[in-house]
């Protein structure tokens, strides 16, 4: 028996696994928010007007969101840990890409490929911690590890963005990913477990991947662009339109189709349905506030990018100590009770932020809304991977979570826009202090209170979860688990 065939050595390769699949969340986290405080260096050495430079942040989302539920469906057939790599691989040669960049449609497609390599990484690696960790306090455990990495690394981004950028410029915050990307790529190889081969010969589902990946794409590019061009812009209202369209095609292919890429059965179990309305809740509220706290502070309180990316640092801590309390109650409580508590606290804290949202109020008036959101934030996102989780078979773990990931980048993408037109209301013929007061004091504390009552809605959601007792070890095993289906 080798080293790594003993009980001690394949525990020590399932803590270095986990490692990776963390470092590997942490990194597309990163990568949402990690450009926004340098977007206006990017701005003025690429020369971008003010109103474009937002395309450097709506490539990634645009791409990530369009191609995450064919990232699923890739892992789930052509292997889990071949797809975490190939993702890797276009994350590190597209972020050199984008580091090098001289004008603005090259860095634009660096971030539209790093946006296709996150759709790919984010299934992958959730299918292979849901396949690796047994289902219960185990897969809970892995799942907060993984959570904590990424659920801090939307506000680190900003935090490592505002550090680079002050002190090595804009293209730092590009070739950072380059050594990451590469180092964890290679890592995988030796210490993640080779894909299992394919029992059963299943198809692509071709036409249900193109229409399903080309309508995702065309609708959050809609929905992220509306704001931009304006709502009745005839690209906007093109792509929207032809989203539907291709959508409804996708949704006929898929019923009649003998291999479906997105088995209508899967919804089923509402553990997954409630998982997916709870990511969506998440990232159209949550999710949305590093984008308008960066605003505030820069925009508004004049921060210099390290002082906005160290202002990130109190509620970085926060969420992951939040992750860490998502795990243990849920074990404990079980997932819905788990949720409604992190909502709650999330609807707490959210509301707490507005007395911050004031033109003349320091950094101090901020700090008790963003730890008490901070921690609902990480309760949250640790117990809604576990909901999307629960009780999907391995084969279907890469799918289910594409479905999962689409709804939270969908969910971004409709918040981010709800929010920005509701952000601009009555702001429109005003300049210098008189601008600056509006935004903060006006716009801005609506923008909050919005998303407070949005996270209410949230936790009546939650509701409709089954009760469960509490959680104790399951006797479903990665060995096992193949021959169950989804409830």
């Amino acid at each position: 028996m080798s080293k790594d065939e003993t009980p001690g050595g394949a525990k020590r390769r399932l803590g270095w696994t986990l490692a990776l699949l963390a470092l590997a969340q942490l990194i597309y986290a990163l990568d949402l928010n990690i450009v926004f405080v340098a977007l206006p260096e990017i701005g003025a050495d690429l020369g971008f007007p003010g109103q474009t430079q937002q395309l450097v942040v709506s490539a990634y989302v645009v791409f990530a969101g369009g191609f995450l539920l064919l990232g699923g469906r890739a892992a789930d057939l052509l292997g889990r840990r071949r797809m975490f790599v190939l993702a890797l691989a276009l994350y590190a040669v597209s972020s050199l890409a984008g580091g090098l960049a001289g004008d603005p449609g090259l860095i634009i497609t660096a971030r539209a490929i790093q946006g296709i390599g996150g759709a790919l990484l984010l299934p992958s690696t959730l299918s292979l911690i849901n396949t690796l960790f047994a289902e219960g306090p185990q897969r809970n455990r892995a799942l907060a590890v993984w959570g904590g990495a990424g659920a801090s690394g939307l506000t680190i981004g900003a935090l490592l963005g505002g550090v680079l950028t002050e002190n090595f410029g804009w293209p730092a915050v590009f070739f950072v990913n380059v050594p990451l990307a590469g180092l964890v790529a290679l890592a995988a190889l030796f210490v993640i477990p080779r894909d299992p081969a394919q029992s059963v010969r299943r198809k692509f589902d071709l036409p249900g991947a193109s229409s399903v990946t080309a309508g995702s794409t065309l609708l959050v590019f809609g929905l992220v662009e509306g704001p931009e061009l304006g709502w009745g812009d005839p690209l906007v209202i093109g792509a929207l339109v032809l989203a539907v369209v291709l959508l409804a095609v996708f949704t006929i292919v898929e019923a009649r189709s003998a291999d479906p890429l997105m088995p209508f059965r899967l919804f089923r179990n509402r553990s997954l349905t409630v998982g997916m309305a709870v990511t969506f809740i998440y990232m159209a509220t949550f999710g949305v506030l590093p984008y308008f706290l960066t605003v505030l502070m820069q925009s508004v309180h004049g921060y210099s990018a390290l002082q906005t990316g160290l202002a990130f640092l109190i509620p970085s801590i926060a969420i992951a100590t939040g992750t860490q309390l998502g795990e243990r109650l849920t074990t404990r409580i079980g997932t819905r009770s788990t949720l409604q508590i992190g909502f709650a606290i999330g609807v707490i804290g959210t509301t707490g932020l507005a007395f911050g949202f004031d033109s003349d109020a320091g950094y101090g008036l901020l700090v008790p809304g963003l730890l008490v959101s901070g921690i609902g934030q990480g309760i949250v996102w640790t117990a809604m991977w576990i909901a999307a989780a629960t009780g999907t078979p391995n084969h279907e773990q890469g799918v289910a979570n594409g479905i999962a990931s689409t709804t939270l980048n969908i969910g971004n993408a409709i918040g981010l826009a709800v929010f920005t037109v509701i952000a601009d209301i009555g702001t429109e013929d005003k300049t210098g202090e008189a601008l600056r007061v509006a935004t903060a004091e006006g716009e801005f504390v609506v923008v909050i209170l919005t998303a407070a009552g949005m996270l209410a809605a949230g936790l009546l959601v939650t509701f409709t979860l089954r009760r469960r007792s509490v959680e104790t070890p399951s006797s479903r095993t990665p060995e096992n688990e193949e021959t169950l289906t989804a409830h």
